[in-house]
């Protein structure tokens, strides 16, 4: 026969059989209920990266790999239009935009040289460097399409983030290096070939029976530089078409990214 003690003493391991269950209880669904809510917030934003996924290009919007193509389109566009322009005779001779006249150290040669009526010598010059200019303009179009073909995802979105003219900004950081490396040998064989070295030694020769101070810049750099800018300016002109104008948005694409 158990005593009260034998009886107590199961009571009490009894009550700690029921305490270790319940705590092991509690334990379980304090882990099951993190869990729980760990995975809640998993399908959370599951969900919320699954809706905008689902957002991005519904109806008629573009969405991001047809905004980045459809830079790159405006921009290839852009320069082919521009190059063809540029690169025909007078297309910088007869465009008031960027003609290239006579460099700053030179305005003074150019007034001193027409008041004595040494002006064709000047006139000369000018004609030669265009000439030259539209010479060089005719084989750069693989330096654009690289750097366009180049363009990543960020650079992408900062185009969209920018101007009017954010897209031919781009282009001009990504490739002046590499465009002044092609375009001078150019630009240098043309004035040789136009007589422009010649009509400006002839400037300055004329000029130096004036003047005791002589005035000698670099010629091709000068004029390299001109080319340049001048391409920049027509790309940035076909840019700004394309952002503004329907009657440029040539292609279904460009109507989708610029259209809206």
């Amino acid at each position: 026969m158990l005593t009260f003690f034998s009886l107590t003493s199961l009571k009490i391991i009894h009550m700690l059989k029921l305490f270790l269950i319940l705590i092991f209880s509690i334990s379980i669904n304090v882990v099951l209920a993190q869990k729980l809510k760990i995975g809640k917030t998993s399908n959370t934003i599951q969900s919320v990266v699954k809706k905008t996924t689902e957002t991005i290009g519904k109806g008629n919007q573009p969405n991001l790999d047809e905004v980045i193509k459809g830079l790159k389109e405006a921009l290839s566009i852009g320069t082919d239009s521009s190059v063809k322009k540029l690169s025909i005779v007078d297309g910088f001779f007869k465009n008031a935009a960027i003609k290239i006249l006579m460099p700053p150290e030179a305005i003074k040669v150019e007034s001193t040289l027409r008041k004595v009526g040494a002006g064709k010598f000047v006139d000369d010059a000018i004609l030669a460097m265009n000439r030259a200019a539209e010479s060089a303009t005719t084989d750069v179009k693989d330096v654009f399409f690289e750097a366009i073909k180049n363009m990543t995802i960020n650079d992408g979105m900062k185009i969209l983030k920018g101007d009017s003219i954010a897209a031919t900004r781009y282009l001009k950081s990504s490739t002046t290096t590499q465009l002044t490396q092609k375009i001078r040998p150019i630009v240098e064989i043309a004035l040789k070939k136009g007589n422009a070295t010649k009509y400006w030694n002839d400037v300055f020769k004329e000029y130096n029976r004036f003047s005791i101070k002589k005035i000698n810049p670099d010629l091709a750099g000068f004029v390299t530089e001109k080319t340049i800018d001048g391409l920049f300016f027509s790309i940035g002109e076909e840019e700004q078409k394309i952002r503004k104008d329907p009657a440029a948005q040539v292609t279904d694409l460009l109507k989708k990214v610029f259209g809206k």
